[in-house]
């Protein structure tokens, strides 16, 4: 068996100027479907580890997928807003232990800013239920004197470069990261004459909240102080100092956290959420949101996975037709192999065995190609989408795709390798022109 893996070996080796574009093919489709289902995998890990802790996300009626991703992935258009009226009313509710109001809606260089009271820091968490925790510095004060005081997320300091006592400048309105500097400095200057200083920098989450700036709910108050449906009024210019003087508590936010007394009130809490009186809202059980969003994502991974499967099986069959097209030249080599005592089932065995080892050559390549390209992709995912990719041991999924591809090489060398065991000796010594 040990010789006939070798001569398997060598003589795919002397036909590697052929072969070489099959194995890459084969690479090719392999690294293709690792990734594709290393990252599906991720994705998923790292949205369903973004809040824990939350028993419901109550905003204005909407989408619940919408709310759920502009709330807490800070991602999509901005949803109508919900009354402070009607948070203080929610957190009223004998079920509910805590709530955390949140305020979404401007920027810092296109990293979000969530108004919010320092309750979130104690309250938030993700993950396995872990809490944030400040790597520097404390959480920002809720009281005039820390009005214009903010903490920022890991990603925000390392990208920026910032540190504590950092002066930053808020912008209206949300963007991207891919602004070109100047149009990113004209939003900065809507609110350049109230500047915030960095009082606290969080450790890492892998989150959201890596990338995010948090100030108070006044603060936001005190920035628009003299705007009116998000435009400012000529002449209504108020100076940082003189906004103390004015009300800052919030009339609306945009959406609440909360948090029950008991898991099992869950369902009678948001039934007193949706049928609310006083304005329409909607309470959000974010597992459920997440289990919608999969399934409208879920087509698009389909589709994906199956344009990949098909990259394998056009390789594959680009194998089996490489191996057909060469049996005609290879005829006497496979009659004197039979002349020396190789047998019908020693033939066989060849060619199986070589379509093995190109299959092979091609799958090693492939993950060795996959893991790769994920270390490369993971530091532009991680700042653009807030996805890190594991470069660890291979999911289960991983490996049975690997061993689909390889399962399926092996099965179209058997069409060649069939056609060469019926070939008979006198054929090969004698072959057809």
């Amino acid at each position: 068996m040990n010789s006939l893996l070798n001569i398997a070996r060598q003589s795919a080796w002397n036909r590697r100027s052929t072969l070489v574009w099959v194995v890459v093919s084969l690479a090719l489709a392999t690294a293709l479907l690792w990734t594709l289902e290393r990252l599906r995998h991720d994705i998923r890990h790292s949205f369903s580890q973004s809040v824990s802790g939350v028993d419901l996300i109550v905003g204005a009626r909407s989408s619940p997928v919408q709310l759920m991703l502009f709330s807490v992935f800070h991602i999509g258009s901005v949803p109508q807003s919900m009354s402070m009226d009607s948070v203080h009313k929610l957190a009223q509710h004998r079920s509910v232990s805590w709530v955390v109001p949140l305020s979404l809606g401007d920027s810092h260089r296109g990293f979000p800013v969530l108004g919010t009271t320092p309750a979130y820091f104690q309250h938030f968490a993700y993950g396995d239920k872990q809490p944030l925790v400040l790597q520097q510095g404390a959480v920002f004060a809720d009281t005039l004197d820390g009005l214009y005081e903010a903490v920022i997320g890991a990603e925000v300091a390392r990208k920026m470069g910032y540190g504590l006592g950092q002066s930053i400048t808020l912008g209206h309105g949300l963007h991207d990261h891919d602004h070109d500097h100047e149009a990113e400095g004209n939003k900065e200057d809507e609110h350049a004459d109230k500047p915030f200083k960095v009082v606290g920098i969080l450790a890492p989450t892998g989150t959201p909240v890596d990338r995010t700036v948090h100030v108070s709910l006044q603060a936001l108050e005190a920035l628009h102080l003299g705007w009116v449906a998000g435009t400012p009024m000529p002449g209504g210019h108020i100076p940082a100092d003189q906004a103390r003087k004015f009300n800052l508590q919030p009339e609306e936010v945009t959406a609440a956290l909360v948090g029950l007394k008991s898991r099992a009130a869950v369902f009678n809490v948001q039934r007193f959420v949706n049928l609310y009186e006083d304005e329409a809202l909607m309470g959000v059980m974010p597992g459920v949101a997440l289990g919608e969003l999969w399934s409208v994502l879920g087509l698009g991974e389909n589709a994906l996975l199956a344009v990949s499967a098909l990259v394998a099986l056009v390789s594959v069959v680009s194998l089996m037709a490489v191996v057909l097209a060469g049996l005609n030249e290879r005829r006497r080599e496979l009659a004197v192999l039979r002349a020396v005592g190789a047998g019908p089932r020693h033939v066989l065995g060849l060619l199986t065995l070589e379509g093995l080892w190109v299959t092979c050559a091609g799958v090693l390549l492939g993950v060795l190609l996959a893991y790769a390209s994920m270390a490369l992709a993971t530091p532009w995912l991680q700042q653009s989408l807030g996805i890190r990719l594991q470069l660890a041991a291979p999911l289960p999924t991983q490996l049975a795709l690997a061993g689909c591809v390889l399962l399926a090489g092996w099965l179209a060398s058997l069409g060649p390798a069939w056609r060469a065991y019926r070939m008979s000796l006198a054929d090969g010594l004698s072959p057809r022109v």
